[in-house]
């Protein structure tokens, strides 16, 4: 079975691969593999060169939407999410402008979040990572998940693992931001490994049932 990772984002490639893994940085990661025979692909391994617009005013409908869209370019199955932070104290924002919010890289962004929370109290910072996970088949199949990781924005950047926000993410458990955890570590907490969670058991039974195209 061959399922497009519908995103080139290296770093969401790195997770996804990690978390359909047995392995992550020599531990074992939060379950065993899906299954030997699922392959995963990547729009630029497969030639696949599509502009998709996020239109959607949800993680779900965008993750959607994107899931869709790629199924439909390769002819498989296509895995999509739309994820990001949405801080209390902002109302939810960036929420799902996350990735497009306040500048181009993720330096600018963290910098707008924290100067908009200024010297607000720790307490007083809570947000939390927001993910769902989108699966597409060639023949309209949808199946959706949602995951969520709570925690604190810190008064500056920490770490310097995980990518988007992680350096902001404080972890209160942990007394760590996401960036200062390792990779194995993350993928057990992380919004999109639960998400990903709810989808595990419909791609094992779908890589056991589904022929290769």
């Amino acid at each position: 079975m061959k399922i497009l990772l519908a995103t080139n984002n290296p770093g969401k490639v790195r997770e996804y691969r990690d978390l359909l893994s047995r392995k992550v940085s020599g531990r074992s990661a939060p379950a065993a593999p899906l299954n030997t025979s699922i392959t995963l692909f990547t729009p630029a391994d497969l030639g696949i060169d599509i502009s998709v617009e996020e239109t959607g005013t949800t993680f779900a409908e965008n993750a959607t939407i994107k899931a869709r869209a790629f199924a439909s370019a390769s002819g498989s199955f296509a895995l999509a999410d739309d994820s990001g932070l949405e801080i209390d104290a902002l109302g939810g924002e960036p929420g799902v402008r996350s990735s497009r919010y306040a500048g181009p890289t993720d330096a600018d962004r963290i910098r707008a979040v924290l100067a908009k929370l200024g010297d607000l109290p720790l307490e007083k910072r809570t947000a939390r990572f927001r993910c769902v996970v989108a699966l597409a088949g060639p023949t309209g199949q949808l199946w959706t998940s949602e995951g969520t990781c709570e925690g604190l924005i810190a008064f500056s950047p920490r770490g310097r693992g995980g990518f988007g926000y992680d350096p902001i993410f404080y972890l209160p458990s942990l007394g760590r931001t996401m960036a200062q955890i390792p990779r194995y570590l993350k993928n057990t907490i992380s919004h999109r490994a639960h998400a990903l969670q709810g989808l595990r058991p419909i791609i094992a039974s779908l890589a056991t049932t589904t022929p290769d195209p």
